[in-house]
């Protein structure tokens, strides 16, 4: 029998960017998404599950996982209620076994969950992983830059050749994003300790397979898990959080590496009951 996860996690995960567009806002011309009053850049929870869902049909299709249990629900192709039609009907139409049936094969279902009522209703699953926005340490230089073309596409072009396009770019920014694990629901998901550490796999390869000139260089830096001892928790998350500190080095102005960082970690003040382990 699986062994579901017993314990509860909190965690933090960092990763940088250096002459990209870590997530484009289509609401602003594809332009870095930012808080418009700090200048903080931000970065969506499903751009970094996007990278996640990525990474594991990757391996999937490489034959290191099987498709059975490590397909993804959420990836292109996929057409989203035949497949909740046949997990309904395969079940005899019983809700709960069709809903469970799609976590057991379904990577990113019991994982970050999915709705599964726009077919034959097979209703709602809360996934045991979630993700907050990322936000940059530091105000980013966001700049957007002009392109042309030396090549035409039709001959009525012919005098474009020059037509300028854009691109947009950080020149810097080193991201912080907030993660949680429950246990509660990844029991109800079947959501089991291979499929934890598979997580943090992902998390730490998420940008190895997604380099594009758009996107500049992404890297993971860190992953910062705590552990709770007990299946409620055994501390608050904020608490937690609060005990990673991330700061700029002595006479570091404009941040153009994850070297111009300092981080810590103050396990002096770890809360009894919770564990550290730093993924780098």
């Amino acid at each position: 029998m699986e062994q579901y996860i017993k314990n509860r996690y909190d965690f933090v995960f960092l990763y940088d960017v250096k002459d990209g567009n870590p997530n484009g806002d289509p609401e602003m011309d594809n332009q870095p998404r930012i808080d418009f009053e700090t200048r903080e850049g931000l970065v969506s929870d499903v751009c970094i599950k996007r990278k996640v869902r990525n990474y594991v049909h990757l391996k999937v299709e490489a034959g290191e996982l099987d498709s059975s249990k490590y397909d993804i629900f959420i990836r292109q192709g996929n057409i989203l209620n035949n497949i909740i039609n046949k997990g309904k009907e395969e079940s005899e139409n019983d809700e709960k076994k069709g809903r469970m049936a799609l976590c057991d094969r379904y990577f990113d279902i019991r994982t970050f969950g999915a709705v599964l009522s726009t077919g034959n209703d097979l209703g709602v699953v809360r996934g045991p992983v979630q993700f907050v926005f990322s936000r940059s340490i530091d105000a980013i230089d966001s700049r957007t830059h002009s392109l042309t073309r030396c090549c035409i596409t039709d001959e009525k072009d012919a005098d474009k050749v020059n037509t300028f396009g854009n691109k947009s770019t950080v020149s810097y920014g080193l991201y912080r994003m907030h993660g949680y694990v429950s246990a509660f629901d990844g029991e109800k998901c079947h959501f089991t300790e291979e499929d934890l550490n598979l997580l943090w796999e992902a998390l730490m390869n998420a940008f190895e397979h997604d380099h594009a000139a758009a996107r500049g260089e992404m890297n993971a830096r860190a992953l910062i898990v705590f552990k709770h001892e007990s299946k409620l928790g055994n501390a608050r998350s904020s608490q937690l959080f609060d005990l990673v500190k991330i700061e700029k080095k002595d006479n570091v102005v404009f941040p153009r590496s994850f070297e111009d960082y300092k981080i810590t970690i103050d396990k002096n003040n770890l809360p009894d009951g919770v564990s550290v382990e730093e993924m780098i």
